[in-house]
């Protein structure tokens, strides 16, 4: 039987489009809670990498009412106008305007997100990794992301303060994305 593994190659994108394979990619925040970090994902979500003699770019998108927390309380709590308001502000977005990937795969991109109908610039770095055959012989792109943000900038100023001073929820939030990407069909 063999164990042989795909070998994957930092560096630049290859050409083309590639579409999200939701099965292997993850959406999520983490933010300080009291004394830990609190973390939490979204379901249903979207993403879309191009690169073509232009320049590479990434989109994606996270439907809010998706959020996953374990907790179905909590999950509501967030849907909430409190936080992520779902009602009117459906979707968080995210587009990159600028995409820099070195040579030993270190990715940098900025762009804007949106949350709760504000759209704010954001900076996020992280990895990009690629693989000419998958183990049904197709190509993948992965790319990992991390971005922090000050929800407040956002419009989510819930909070609950402490009995004994301080409050129970940081303002800064860590965005994570961890994706795989596959060609997508014509």
């Amino acid at each position: 039987m063999s164990t042989a593994t795909a070998t994957a190659s930092a560096g630049p994108i290859p050409d083309g489009t590639f579409a999200l394979d939701p099965v292997h990619s993850t959406i999520g925040f983490e933010v300080k809670h009291m004394i830990s970090t609190f973390r939490g994902s979204f379901g249903t979500y979207d993403a879309r990498l191009v690169n073509t003699t232009d320049g590479a770019r990434l989109e994606g998108s996270a439907e809010v009412g998706s959020v996953d927390v374990r907790d179905e309380t909590l999950a509501e709590h967030l849907k909430s106008a409190d936080f992520f308001d779902a009602e009117s502000n459906p979707r968080i977005e995210f587009a990159s305007e600028s995409l820099e990937v070195a040579e030993d795969g270190a990715l940098a991109l900025d762009g804007e997100i949106t949350i709760r109908g504000v759209t704010r610039p954001v900076r996020a770095a992280g990895r990009v990794e690629h693989i000419v055959a998958d183990m049904a012989g197709g190509r993948r792109v992965g790319v990992e992301l991390e971005a922090t943000v000050d929800r407040r900038e956002f419009g989510i100023d819930w909070n609950a303060a402490l009995p004994k001073g301080g409050f129970a929820l940081g303002n800064e939030v860590k965005l994570v994305a961890w994706l795989e990407l596959v060609p997508e069909e014509a």
